[in-house]
């Protein structure tokens, strides 16, 4: 099921109505759903590799609780976040200053930043543990069998 773009996001705890929250697509959502966004988006980071590898060990460590109490759209929105750390970094990875098209949409030329580069990678190697999580892939299709 697509992710609902309908629901009253500024007077929603997710946390309190889980039933409220779709998995949607890739990222969908990640800056909308509370009170994960803000538990998880401070610690958010991709500038440089190390800030990534404590970015993405900060984000984990969040997975973690929220799988201890079997909390899954926190757990999902941590995925999220694992995953736009991957697209964002490698956004900045392929163009500079991550502007992929010019001003009248064209695309730029691809330069290749390796810093950027291994901040994805970093953040690449957690979202797939996250999403070949056994426990993970249990509670998404339990969730998704039980509020769509």
């Amino acid at each position: 099921m697509a992710f609902d773009y309908d629901i009253d996001f500024d007077n929603t705890d997710f946390r309190k109505h889980p039933e409220k929250y779709r998995v949607g697509r890739g990222e969908q959502g990640v800056l909308l759903v509370e009170p994960y966004k803000s538990e998880i988006l401070p610690h958010w980071r991709f500038k440089t590799p190390e800030i990534a590898k404590e970015s993405s060990e900060k984000i984990y460590e969040l997975y973690q609780q929220y799988k201890e109490k079997d909390d899954f759209v926190g757990m999902d929105m941590a995925r999220k976040f694992m995953q736009m750390g991957y697209t964002r970094s490698r956004r900045y990875a392929n163009y500079k200053g991550g502007k992929k098209y010019d001003k009248v949409g064209n695309i730029n030329e691809r330069e290749i930043d390796d810093e950027k580069a291994e901040s994805a990678s970093i953040f690449e190697e957690k979202w797939k543990v996250i999403r070949n999580d056994e426990t993970y892939l249990k509670m998404k299709k339990n969730h998704q069998k039980t509020y769509g």
